[in-house]
C-alpha cells in the first residue's frame, strides 16, 4: 500500500474532521430529512464537499462515491467512497458515537478504509493487512467462545425490516453472549477492530458504510462478510467477527424457522 495515500487519507480526515468539530454538541443545527427518510446536516454536506474538493485536486482521474452528493467517475480505477458522518442520529443527539468513513477501492476491491471519529481524536486505519489506531498497530481479541463475547449493532428495529430470518435468530444470538450494546454504525467497527468488542452485525448498509470498514476490520485480523456470510464488497449488510466466532454467528443468524 502506498504510503502517499495513506497520508493523503490522514489528510482528508484531519480536514473534514475541522469542519464537522464546531457543529457537534450545537442543539441549533437544524435536521433535515432526505428521501429515504434519513437525517442530514450542513455538517454531513459542507465535510462531503471538503472531502471531494481535496480528492478533485490531488487526483483528478480518480472517481468518487458519496452519501451526499452522490457519484463521480465511479468506473474510474481508483474509487474514493465517503460517508462524511456515519451515525447523523448520533451526531445530532450529542452522541460521540459516530465518525467519517473514507474508503479507497482499486478496480473495485477495497484496499484502504478509514474510521474517523473527531470529537474524541480517534483515526483508525486499515489496509487489509494491518490496521492502527491513532498510529498504533491494533487487533481484534482473541475470544474462544459467544458465551465471552461482546455483540454491537446499530439498530435492532433493522432486523426484522431487512433480514428475513428476523428478529428470533437475532434474539437467540443476543442470548449466547456476554454483552450486547448498540454502540454502532462505524464506531462499532472501530471497537471491534480495536479489541474492545467482539461481533459488529448490520442488517442494512449502504456502500458508503461498508466498504470503508472492510480494510479496517481485515487488517485488524478479523473476517466480515454479507448477513449470508458472502462476499461483503457489494453486499448491503454486514457481519464481522473473528474467525473463531465468525461462521457461527452467520449460522445462527441464518438458522431456519
Amino acid at each position: 500500500m502506498s504510503e502517499d495515500l495513506k497520508k493523503f487519507l490522514r489528510h482528508l480526515a484531519a480536514e473534514s474532521g475541522k469542519v464537522i468539530q464546531p457543529y457537534f454538541g450545537d442543539a441549533s443545527v437544524q435536521v433535515e430529512r432526505k428521501g429515504d427518510e434519513s437525517p442530514v446536516t450542513i455538517a454531513d454536506r459542507k465535510a462531503e464537499e471538503t472531502l471531494r474538493a481535496l480528492i478533485n485536486k490531488e487526483f483528478p482521474s480518480h472517481g468518487i462515491v458519496g452519501e451526499e452528493f452522490g457519484n463521480e467517475n465511479e468506473d474510474a480505477e481508483y474509487v474514493w467512497v465517503l460517508d462524511p458522518i456515519d451515525g447523523t442520529i448520533s451526531f445530532t443527539t450529542g452522541c460521540p458515537l459516530f465518525g467519517t468513513l473514507i474508503g479507497l477501492l482499486h478496480k473495485g476491491e477495497p484496499i484502504l478504509g478509514a474510521i474517523h471519529q473527531p470529537i474524541l481524536g480517534q483515526l483508525c486505519i486499515g489496509d487489509n493487512e494491518t490496521t492502527t489506531l491513532n498510529d498504533r498497530v491494533v487487533k481484534v481479541r482473541e475470544v474462544a467462545s459467544l458465551a465471552e463475547a461482546t455483540l454491537l449493532s446499530t439498530c435492532i428495529k433493522n432486523v426484522p425490516e431487512f433480514q428475513p430470518a428476523g428478529k428470533a435468530n437475532f434474539d437467540r444470538l443476543v442470548e449466547q453472549v456476554r454483552v450486547f450494546r448498540t454502540w454502532g454504525d462505524c464506531y462499532g467497527y472501530l471497537l471491534l477492530a480495536s479489541g474492545f468488542a467482539d461481533i459488529m452485525v448490520d442488517p442494512i448498509m449502504n456502500p458508503w458504510d461498508l466498504q470503508p470498514v472492510i480494510p479496517v476490520v481485515r487488517g485488524a485480523g478479523a473476517m466480515i462478510t454479507s448477513w449470508a456470510g458472502d462476499d461483503p464488497t457489494k453486499a448491503a449488510s454486514a457481519i464481522a467477527a473473528p474467525a473463531a466466532l465468525h461462521a457461527e454467528v452467520v449460522r445462527i443468524l441464518n438458522a431456519a424457522s
